[in-house]
């Protein structure tokens, strides 16, 4: 019998143009880095604390 085996939100080592945050993302939930960062500019463009996040985030996630 095998363990199952725990996905763990890392910052990407790889696919990243600033910290990693956005390919993390994409890795943990299995689907393209481009989106998630289209998704994120998408949401600057709106009101609230979405840099923020990014920083937070950077801050909190544990590289690879």
């Amino acid at each position: 019998m095998t363990t199952p085996t725990t996905k763990r939100l890392t910052r990407s080592s790889q696919d990243k143009w600033i910290a990693g945050v956005c390919g993390g993302l994409a890795e943990y939930f299995g689907i393209s880095a481009g989106l998630v960062r289209f998704l994120f500019v998408l949401s600057c463009l709106l009101p609230g604390p979405q840099f923020v996040l990014y920083l937070i985030l950077w801050l909190m996630i544990p590289k690879r």
